[in-house]
């Protein structure tokens, strides 16, 4: 019986430490659009990805080009000279194709560039935050931004300005 008293007394005291611990909120999306050096870094990554992607563009549009140009001369020339426009086309494309995935790729430049320009400001973000949790005494700090999902969050708990006061970027 004092077995099952003490083990009913543990799970109650267990329950309740796990009830009362803190928990707290941020929104990164918030966070990182009132950061200047994120916005410079994201107008530079925009500029590149749109810059890059007219070039691409430019590459495609000379292969349309080229093509047209092959199938409105295509009864006049012989075998070879087919063949030879053929795989001439074939390797613009290729060439296109590789640019666009050198560029634009899982590995690519712009993932580089991005993880260049944006990661050490994210970096900062996270010790901030993890430095007004310390402070705060939070036990669990959720990010609503992105996948995670809040059904109801109280905003007496979003520690969002307190970050962005902790970096020095709340200046209203």
């Amino acid at each position: 019986m004092k077995n099952v008293l003490f083990t009913v007394l543990t799970i109650i005291f267990i329950s309740m430490t796990a009830v009362a611990q803190k928990t707290g909120f941020v929104d990164t999306d918030y966070i990182l659009s009132r950061i200047p050096e994120y916005k410079a870094a994201q107008a530079e990554i925009d500029k590149t990805s749109i810059d890059w992607q007219k070039e691409i563009e430019l590459k495609y549009s000379e292969i349309d080009k080229l093509y047209k140009i092959y199938k409105a001369e295509s009864v006049l020339l012989t075998y070879d000279m087919k063949k030879k426009r053929e795989n001439e086309i074939i390797n613009k494309e290729k060439e296109a194709k590789e640019l666009q995935k050198s560029r634009f790729g899982v590995d690519g430049e712009l993932f580089k560039k991005r993880m260049e320009l944006v990661k050490p400001i994210q970096d900062k973000v996270f010790n901030a935050v993890k430095q007004v949790a310390e402070k705060s005494g939070l036990a669990f700090i959720f990010d609503k931004a992105g996948q995670v999902s809040l059904l109801y969050s109280n905003s007496k708990y979003d520690k969002s300005e307190d970050v962005l006061t902790f970096m020095g970027y709340n200046k209203k």
